[in-house]
């Protein structure tokens, strides 16, 4: 049996300038041309970031609802979505990472070093997150309701909740942002914590020769003629205490002018209470102008008898000559009240 020549199998040995990271590849054979390595990794990284956006699009819309029933308050279920496209995208970051050559471990301890040096800068950021953290589980106040920061008066509806701030539409159609660390150190009312319907108040004071029944009866049925004003109905409980739902007026205070009535009544939404407040102000003066009620307002009335002392008045006569008198001393540029003078004098002249 012949065999033929053997020839060895040889490698093409990289030059000099073909490093491991420069190797160009035919991907397969498929094309004609060599392929440099850091084109392929943009590519692969390209990729990895259209499936991440598209991934996470996915498991929002597929998670959606289980989570929103899961929780019942639209914060918390916003917060979990963008938990669930945040962990999407670092697994992408950390795909990506992998295909330029970094290890998990190599991450991790540059993770650690750089969080040591800028620790310092990202304290206010994580404490504005933990603060985020609390208001979500506090339950202050909700997407979608309204409330008012007493400090600057300012009311509006919450917009958004995130880990980091607080977004508040505010009444007069302008946006709101605060940090979570910053709203949670001040005084918020909610007005649609549990039950929308808020009370209001209203102080009218009337003259002690007022018919005062008379005023209460008509300040309570003008009350009742505003549209969203609750005429009636059973007590309304705040906390462990009930009220009155038809417009009530009390007796508030016997004052130095008049008597104060306090009318309370309450409202069904808490959207427009300066409307409503108009509105019941009006009807009140419509239906107390006509009545034998009189508002009271701040007066003085003097009496003087034979107890209160003596005041001397005096008119002098010849009043003719002060022309002459006012116009020197106003020419000379004194005050142009003539001195005291005997009236004789005066005649004199």
């Amino acid at each position: 049996m012949r065999f033929g020549p053997v020839w060895p199998l040889q490698t093409p040995t990289p030059t000099p300038t073909e490093t491991a990271t420069e190797v160009a590849t035919d991907i397969g054979g498929l094309l004609p041309f060599d392929i440099p390595m850091w084109v392929v990794n943009i590519g692969e990284s390209l990729i990895v970031v259209a499936l991440a956006i598209i991934l996470s699009r996915i498991l929002v819309r597929l998670l959606g609802r289980r989570v929103a029933r899961q929780f019942r308050r639209p914060s918390l279920t916003r917060t979990a979505l963008r938990g669930i496209r945040a962990g999407v995208y670092i697994f992408a970051l950390l795909t990506i990472l992998n295909i330029y050559g970094l290890q998990l471990g190599d991450i991790a301890l540059s993770v650690t070093v750089f969080t040591a040096v800028v620790g310092v800068v990202l304290a206010p950021i994580l404490g504005g997150l933990i603060s985020g953290v609390f208001l979500l589980a506090d339950q202050p106040f909700e997407i979608g309701d309204m409330i008012e920061l007493v400090d600057t008066g300012q009311r509006g509806f919450v917009e958004d909740i995130t880990l980091r701030h607080t977004k508040i539409f505010t009444l007069d159609n302008t946006f709101l942002v605060i940090p979570n660390g910053e709203i949670r150190q001040r005084d918020v009312v909610n007005y649609s914590a549990e039950d929308s319907r808020t009370r209001l108040s209203l102080d009218v004071m009337v003259t002690y020769e007022s018919d005062i029944a008379a005023a209460r009866t008509l300040i309570e049925a003008a009350a009742r003629e505003v549209d969203n004003v609750i005429s009636g109905g059973p007590d309304i409980r705040v906390g462990a205490a009930r009220y009155p739902a038809s417009p009530t007026v009390y007796i508030n205070e016997f004052a130095d002018h008049g008597v104060l009535l306090t009318l309370r009544y309450w409202v069904t939404e808490p959207y427009k209470l300066l409307a409503a407040r108009s509105r019941v102000q009006t009807n009140v003066w419509r239906r107390l102008e006509d009545a034998d009620v009189e508002i009271a307002y701040p007066h003085s009335h003097l009496y003087f008898d034979d107890t209160s002392g003596e005041m001397n008045v005096s008119l002098n006569d010849g009043l003719s000559g002060l022309n002459g008198v006012g116009r020197t001393h106003a020419a000379s540029g004194d005050s142009p009240v003539p001195p005291r003078q005997d009236p004789d004098d005066l005649a004199d002249e």
